[in-house]
Order: C-alpha cells, then sequence, then structure tokens
C-alpha cells in the first residue's frame, strides 16, 4: 500500500496512540484505502492509591482511594479520529470525517491471537473482496469465520 498525504497523517497519527495514551501498545496494523485494520493492547489499571482513615471533628471517614483505569477502546478510536480529522481537514481535505462508528473484535483465544494478525498483514492482497471496498467482488472468508463468534453463545 502506497499512502497518499491523507494515509501519512492517518499513519502517524495511529503510530503515536501509544506516546499519547500510556498504558496501550500497538500490535499488527495495515492501512487500506479507505480503512485501517489494527490490534490495540489495553493494559489494565496502573495504580490504584490506599486507603485513608480521615479523621474529622466527630466521625471517622475512609477515603477510598482513586484507581488510575485503563483507557477505554472508544476512548481511544475517539481521540485517534478527532486528532487526524482536523490534521487531515488542515492540511488536505476540508470536508473529511470518519465512519460514525468502528468494528471492534476482542481477542479471546490463542487461534484469534494468531489468525487475526495474519488476516491483517494480508489483507491488501483481499482488497478485491474486502467488505469495505465499494467495488467488492466475492466474499471474504474472515467475515465468514468472524460470523462464527457472533453466532457463539457468550462464556
Amino acid at each position: 500500500m502506497v499512502l497518499n498525504n491523507v494515509g501519512l497523517i492517518v499513519k502517524n497519527q495511529w503510530d503515536e496512540i501509544p506516546n499519547r495514551v500510556p498504558g496501550v501498545c500497538l500490535d499488527e496494523r495495515e492501512f487500506m484505502p479507505n480503512h485501517i485494520h489494527g490490534i490495540i493492547l489495553i493494559v489494565g489499571a496502573q495504580f490504584i492509591a490506599p486507603h485513608k482513615k480521615i479523621q474529622l471533628v466527630g466521625q471517622t471517614k475512609t477515603n477510598k482511594g482513586a484507581i488510575n483505569r485503563a483507557p477505554t477502546l472508544g476512548e481511544i478510536i475517539r481521540s485517534f479520529k478527532a486528532i487526524t480529522t482536523r490534521q487531515i481537514r488542515l492540511s488536505a481535505m476540508e470536508k473529511f470525517g470518519w465512519q460514525r462508528n468502528y468494528y471492534e473484535h476482542i481477542v479471546r483465544d490463542e487461534k484469534s491471537l494468531l489468525r487475526i494478525p495474519e488476516y491483517i498483514s494480508t489483507n491488501p492482497l483481499r482488497w478485491e473482496i474486502d467488505r469495505e471496498n465499494p467495488r467488492r467482488k466475492g466474499e471474504d472468508e474472515f467475515d465468514r469465520w468472524l460470523a462464527t463468534f457472533k453466532t457463539r453463545p457468550e462464556s
């Protein structure tokens, strides 16, 4: 994939996510003509402040402590989209906008952990059958595989 100016902005901002969001790492990623495939690893809360007993006149209160929680995927994607949209509109396309939402899939087992990065890295080879290609010709086997997770009951 040869990235144009917009693609380079998107790539640069994607690669900056771990620098902006503590506790986040990026894994396999691929930039397509009109979308991105990527794996975002979110590490749990970094610290929990200790409990403290606070003595007030005639009473004792317990401060339960503060939790430094991990960012949500929605917060990460929202920030990424906002930053890239602003940069793209300032430099290239005044009317640029992302689709309203995003697709997500939680990696739950080793089979998925092996399959998804392979799918992402080989995605450009399947552009003709990619579900985001407006001129799509056929069905992607990954779509069929992914559909099996949607029909399984949650465990």
